[in-house]
């Protein structure tokens, strides 16, 4: 019985590292601050049919309400009414329902390590006062006796104590310890686990004790079997920001508890391909966990997120965007084509970067519908960088390789690479300043194949590059370094 037990345990903590998609699908798509509505229809026509496995929706509850409505607004909760600018709760569940018909899995942006600053109302309508949130919480169920700093306030981030128990930039820190607490914590992801999603990413973990975090997932229900097979656990992301050197909190720290956010893979990624301090993509060798990252299981991997997009969280300068659109689409073709981790990517929408607090498009402070443009891009200052061919073509690649081993590691040295996954698929990258020449063993059958990068194949058609693989696997690359996008791909599934 106890070792039943043992096991038991054990297989619920192993299943929050497991992203719950649909077998076959293995990337994420974060849809920052589109209306659930938008995000239903996106699953249905565009998510679904090109395999993605999952949307991270924004924050879903009653949140405050700032003057100019910026986007972190999002983030400072009033109360756990399933009611924001992104829409009510039956569009919320209508999403959900959709989504998941689509074969599209829901993780939801949860925030509750603290409460909404000062004082206001919601996009609910509720009031809010200091730490009093009615109906919610009061004075008693926040962190204030446990900080023991002059200003209430974090202000040393080298103090494991004050950045786990006193207030994030003013706003009400709430105490995970307290049993209820942890009790409507678990209350309100539960009500979204019965509405049929499928895991969570939890904000600003690094403020929130491991062990706290563990009692309340320790208390989720197991997911809908509406969607998912009996006793599935839900998936588990922890937002931890672990770049500096020297900070008493890791994100190793967390890794037991579920998958946590792996802030230095987008730092590094952004360094190399900008070429920072001479680095280069020959030392993409090791990739991962050489580069003292986590675990592959333990790590969810992002070219950019929200945060580091507009310079905050991690990483600064070296972090690649859709405003860099070669790089970005190139980094993006190495994340998907890589092993290393579970890949999430990224859809903005354009914010001036003298305005980094800019919310979503609006008209009267209601956020705008994503406008589809015949071409198959958005409008409309939506960026929509999961529809831009050169991503969506390369999740499909990334559903085809998963499970093969990388092999056929090639490099000139510099910043010109090449690698296989198994005789699945085969990507090279030119990212030097001159042009790439070169015959590589592939790994693959013989025939031809579709770039996957510069066209699209259609039946025995491709309206981009054709790469002839020969019966010795080696094949002919020749990339320009004035190329719109540096890289080539191939895989079984653009055999001509």
């Amino acid at each position: 019985m106890k070792l039943a037990l043992v096991l038991s345990l054990l297989a619920g903590a192993l299943a929050q590292w497991d992203p719950n998609n649909v077998s076959g699908r293995h990337a994420a798509v974060h849809l920052f601050e589109w209306r659930w509505a938008d995000i239903a229809a996106e699953c249905e026509r565009f998510l679904g049919p090109y395999g993605f496995g999952a949307v991270q929706v924004s924050p879903v509850s009653e949140n405050r309400v700032s003057w100019g409505r910026p986007w972190w607004e999002r983030y400072q909760p009033v109360s756990y009414q399933l009611q924001t600018r992104s829409g009510s709760e039956a569009e919320f569940r209508d999403m959900v329902k959709r989504c998941n018909n689509a074969g599209v899995r829901i993780y939801v942006d949860a925030v509750f390590n603290h409460m909404a600053e000062g004082s206001g109302y919601g996009t609910a309508g509720s009031s809010y006062n200091g730490l009093d949130f009615p109906g919610i919480y009061s004075a008693f169920d926040f962190n204030d006796a446990k900080c023991h700093t002059a200003s209430g306030g974090i202000e040393n981030y080298n103090d494991a104590d004050q950045v786990r128990n006193c207030k994030l930039q003013g706003m009400a820190d709430l105490n995970q310890g307290s049993e209820y607490v942890r009790g409507k914590i678990s209350e309100f992801l539960n009500k979204l686990i019965d509405a049929g999603v499928a895991g969570f990413r939890v904000d600003a973990c690094k403020h929130m004790w491991p062990g706290d975090l563990d009692a309340v997932f320790g208390r989720l229900h197991d997911l809908s079997t509406d969607y998912f097979p009996a006793n599935t656990r839900p998936f588990i992301v922890q937002e931890v920001i672990d770049v500096g050197a020297g900070e008493p909190i890791t994100s190793g720290q967390y890794q037991h508890v579920g998958r946590v956010t792996e802030f230095k893979y987008s730092k590094f990624i952004g360094e190399v391909f900008r070429k920072w301090n001479n680095q280069k993509l020959s030392y993409f060798s090791n990739w991962g966990e050489g580069w003292g990252m986590l675990p592959s299981t333990s790590a969810v991997v992002f070219v950019d997120n929200h945060d580091n997009q507009r310079g905050h969280g991690a990483g600064g300068a070296s972090v690649i965007t859709f405003r860099d659109s070669k790089l970005y689409k190139m980094a993006n073709a190495f994340m998907m084509a890589h092993p290393y981790g579970y890949a999430r990517v990224m859809s903005s929408y354009y914010f001036d970067s003298h305005a980094t607090d800019q919310g979503p498009p609006s008209t009267n402070e209601n956020t705008n519908s994503v406008i589809i443009n015949s071409d198959g891009t958005c409008g409309g200052d939506w960026i929509c960088e999961h529809r831009w061919r050169q991503i969506k073509n390369m999740v499909q690649f990334r559903n085809v390789v998963t499970g093969q081993t990388l092999q056929n590691w090639w490099s000139n040295g510099n910043n010109q690479i090449a690698f296989s996954r198994g005789n699945k698929g085969f990507i090279v990258i030119n990212n030097d300043d001159w042009n790439m020449n070169e015959w590589l063993q592939t790994g693959m059958p013989a025939g031809s194949y579709c770039d996957v990068i510069s066209g699209e194949k259609d039946g025995n058609h491709c309206s981009g590059t054709t790469i002839t693989v020969g019966g010795d696997g080696r094949a002919h690359f020749h990339i320009s370094n004035n190329a719109d996008d540096g890289v080539i791909a191939i895989y079984e599934g653009s055999r001509l």
